[in-house]
């Protein structure tokens, strides 16, 4: 079994009652952690890196099965599931562990000479009940890495976990009320009934992970509430590549982003632009970068995953007219394949085109050079990462000033999300909000202003 040295607890038991009755409503089950939140015992500092030393131990005491339950679900490698998965929510606890009492600490504020002798100063305040809606893509990683966000900040927590990665779901359940304090944390499994039940109730925050379908119903939701809301939703990431790029250096970059999870991946690269004859010296190079990764057959290889199920398969192969296959472009309905599939020749109104691709389709539109590039960018919706490989300090200047995206990477496809000290979130159709780090703290906390004043 895969451990890690750092923090590892000598008992990991809840500390909270077990419930062994059958199971709770969602009303029941936001009304008991309110009232636990209101006893205050969630927020001493003890609690909450307790809750996060357990969170740690279940992750090194069952990544077995966690494995197990994503190989099931996704048909992800053990390395792409403790990469994407379990080491990156231990890092992220590491994080935390290890700054969480600098980044609690109050702030002191000055105050104006007319208030001459009074102090002031701001401190974090805990939420109270929060809502953690996972995806089915990274469907531990992304239940879990909030809630780590959401613990630390002092909160109860429901969790739920999503419904189309059963296996992944059923071990979350089973394992979280073993380690963590079940007067506190509640996992509520289900679909789409169960959580139109849930967004019905009060909460303090709602964090959902998805698409921006469902993002606008949990918004809609929250607002009958006046409920805050994170909606970390995804949109079509594009990559401008230079021509004074190395084409067999920017394909492997490209299709180790593209098709990691089979490209099941909300930051994952969407599509390239680039001028006709960099596009023309990236279609070898790409189709050598993905043999590379996977061999000859990637149906064979145990690194490459599944599409997750019959109706996402469906409209991906949909999507594989859309232009010339330089590579790929083949799969097997019934063990749900899709051939990491490179196209050429895209038009900028096909199909492939519309709407983010989720999957391992990479294709290639080609623009005269930079200037066509931003535009086409600016063009569509803002999206959730943008990407460029470039040597030239005058292009990486006019992206980062001339677009708007959730994150910007040179050089390195979704390496960004994994740096604990940058926040990690989308702007407009791309989401709202942020976290990772201390941009956790803030996005479950209430920053309140405190004044105290002269003796009287």
């Amino acid at each position: 079994m895969r451990t890690s040295s750092k923090r590892r607890p000598t008992h990991h038991r809840d500390r909270g009652t077990m419930h062994h009755t059958a199971p709770e409503q969602p009303a029941d089950v936001v009304a008991r952690l309110r009232a636990t939140f209101r006893t205050g015992r969630t927020k001493p500092a003890a609690w909450r890196t307790g809750q996060l030393r357990s969170l740690r131990a279940m992750l090194t005491e069952h990544d077995g099965e966690l494995v197990a339950a994503l190989h099931e679900d996704l048909g992800k490698s053990s390395y792409e599931a403790y990469r994407t998965e379990i080491d990156f929510t231990i890092r992220e606890i590491d994080h935390t562990l290890d700054h969480l009492a600098d980044w609690l600490r109050p702030e002191p504020a000055p105050v104006p000479p007319h208030l001459a002798g009074a102090t002031a100063w701001t401190q974090y305040d805990p939420l109270g009940v929060v809502l953690v809606i996972a995806p089915w893509n990274y469907p531990a990683q992304l239940l879990l890495a909030p809630m780590v966000g959401a613990l630390a900040s002092g909160n109860a927590v429901v969790a739920k976990p999503s419904e189309l990665a059963p296996a992944t779901s059923a071990a979350l359940a089973r394992l979280l009320p073993r380690y963590l304090d079940t007067d506190a944390v509640a996992v509520v499994e289900g679909g789409v009934p169960e959580t139109t039940a849930l967004l019905a109730e009060r909460f303090d925050h709602i964090f959902y992970t998805g698409n921006a379908t469902v993002g606008r119903i949990v918004m809609a939701a929250a607002a009958r509430h006046l409920t805050p809301v994170t909606l970390e939703l995804g949109g079509k990431s594009p990559v401008f590549v230079d021509r004074d790029t190395d084409p067999d250096a920017v394909a492997a970059r490209l299709a180790a982003g593209k098709f990691l999870n089979a490209g099941q991946t909300c930051v994952a690269p969407d599509y390239v632009l680039t001028d006709p004859r960099t596009a023309r010296a990236l279609e070898p190079a790409l189709t050598r970068a993905v043999e590379a990764l996977y061999g000859s057959d990637p149906a064979a290889s145990d690194a490459y995953g599944r599409i997750v199920n019959e109706r996402h398969f469906d409209r991906l192969t949909a999507l594989l007219g859309s232009g010339r296959a330089v590579t790929g472009g083949d799969g097997d309905r019934a063990t749900k394949y899709i051939a990491p599939t490179v196209l050429a020749d895209v038009d900028p109104g096909a199909p492939v085109m519309q709407e983010e691709i989720f999957g391992p389709i990479l294709p290639i539109v080609t623009v005269p050079g930079l200037d066509e590039a931003i535009a086409f960018i600016n063009d569509r919706d803002k999206p959730l990462a943008l990407y460029a490989f470039t040597g030239s300090e005058e292009t990486r200047r006019r992206l980062a000033s001339e677009t708007s995206s959730g994150g910007l990477g040179f050089g390195l496809p979704l390496a960004h999300l994994t740096v604990s000290d940058l926040p990690f979130g989308g702007v407009g159709e791309s989401g709202m909000g942020r976290y990772h780090g201390r941009y956790s703290i803030e996005t479950f906390s209430h920053r309140k202003a405190v004044l105290e004043g002269p003796s009287a």
